[in-house]
């Protein structure tokens, strides 16, 4: 029989705001006070704070702001300061690094040397937040997992902005800022080096976000798929085994020979979706600075046919 689902929350419970931890905390880095957003309930917890900022986090969103600001100041000297042009023109607009003649120099600003101060002040930004996203998890004595995961982004990013650059050489090597500028950036990437397509990390990347997001839906739907049991309560699943575990277990046995386990399914959702920014940031680096065409080294260790 057909069913209707529904992908917002359909009963949002209210009670007093819950301001978190009060002892060794330091309280003046937090927001007093929390609100709550039935729209936000639609998809979450309703409530909205506190928030606790702290020196890592000013410095972040300030950094963060900085380099928002340089962009969209660059964006709006393109535009000729003029409205109607930098809104149809947004997404052509971009902050490309300094040209091959500068190397790792310092070029004028109007020839680079923004996209530097702006990537300065980005490398600023996510640092901050790296370590903030650590302080806050070592301050409630929780596991490391999502800086960790956070960590993996934060390399490919230097690796496309910072490492394989100074790898090569020149600034000329970095990703701009812009929206099509950065597809075609990684469109002429691919054609230069001999179709990334044959790289195997790159290959690998795209194996894991692609089984990520398998084994996102299947967790998500499994879960859907017996909170009538109680199996969003996920804890009580794990400490006492109910009717809503014992039930999405035989499914899947029943559908595939074997199941996770409650805490194993988020284990494996975590190293798939880190490998998958691991492995590009690999792919990337290697590109260029140790395999100058990956079709042909593809062609040389037989993972592409000879023509």
């Amino acid at each position: 029989m057909a069913e209707y689902q529904n992908i917002f929350t359909q009963v949002q419970v209210r009670g007093h705001a819950e301001m978190g931890l009060v002892e060794n905390v330091a309280l003046h880095n937090r927001t007093k006070t929390a609100g709550f957003s039935s729209l936000m309930g639609w998809i979450g917890n309703a409530q909205l704070g506190p928030v606790y900022l702290g020196a890592m986090g000013v410095l972040s969103l300030a950094s963060g702001a900085i380099w928002f600001m340089l962009c969209g100041a660059w964006f709006w000297y393109q535009a000729g300061f003029n409205p109607a042009v930098f809104a149809r023109d947004l997404f052509w607009f971009s902050l490309e690094p300094p040209s091959e003649e500068y190397g790792l120099g310092f070029a004028p600003i109007k020839e680079g040397g923004l996209w530097l101060i702006a990537s300065f002040f980005l490398l600023i930004s996510v640092c901050a937040w790296w370590v903030r996203t650590y302080l806050r998890a070592e301050a409630l004595g929780m596991g490391k997992h999502v800086c960790w995961a956070f960590a993996s982004a934060i390399w490919l990013f230097l690796v496309l902005g910072l490492i394989r650059p100074l790898l090569m050489g020149s600034w000329s090597h970095a990703v701009p800022y812009g929206i099509f500028s950065h597809l075609d950036w990684t469109n002429l990437f691919s054609l230069t080096y001999g179709n990334l397509f044959y790289n195997p990390f790159h290959a690998l990347s795209i194996a894991f976000l692609y089984g990520a997001a398998l084994l996102f839906a299947m967790h998500g739907a499994t879960i859907l798929a017996v909170s009538r049991f109680g199996g969003d309560r996920e804890l009580e699943q794990i400490a006492d085994r109910g009717t809503a575990s014992e039930r999405a277990a035989l499914f899947w046995r029943w559908t595939m020979g074997f199941n996770a386990t409650m805490e194993g399914i988020h284990r494996w959702a975590w190293w798939f979706a880190v490998l998958v920014t691991l492995t590009g940031g690999i792919g990337i680096l290697l590109t260029g600075t140790v395999v100058d065409n990956w079709y042909v080294w593809a062609q040389e260790h037989g993972y592409a046919p000879l023509q």
